[in-house]
């Protein structure tokens, strides 16, 4: 059974950067897209970035306020996803998860994953 660990999170104050990693166990990362989710206090879970497999050219998108600010990778050596979040800002403040489809290709949809981890919490604030 595919496990995901999510690890990286913590206080930053706005303007700040925070690198989260995703680590597999029990399986591997290989042939799914990986998807970064968050959870802020009293709002819906929402797709943040996400990363296709190799096979779908590993090709990354983004939600519209985590463009030019997130990065999202993969080490498939090291069977994990990170997400390097740059110029970090108030609203950014939430609970991150990490989730691996058992397809390649990405969706926003969260029901499409079949994996999740944790979490990790990332708190921006003054």
């Amino acid at each position: 059974q595919l496990q995901l660990v999510e690890s990286g999170g913590g206080l930053v104050q706005p303007g700040g950067s925070l690198r989260l990693s995703c680590t597999a166990s029990g399986g591997t990362l290989d042939n799914s897209a990986v998807a970064w989710f968050r959870q802020a206090p009293e709002k819906e879970l929402e797709g943040v970035s996400c990363i296709n497999s190799p096979g779908y050219d590993a090709t990354t998108f983004h939600l519209d306020s985590a463009k030019g600010r997130f990065i999202i990778s993969r080490d498939n050596a090291k069977n994990a996803v990170f997400l390097q979040m740059n110029n970090l800002e108030l609203e950014d403040t939430a609970v991150y998860y990490c989730a691996a489809g058992s397809w390649g290709k990405c969706s926003w949809a969260s029901g499409e994953y079949d994996h999740w981890g944790q979490g990790t919490q990332v708190n921006v604030s003054s």
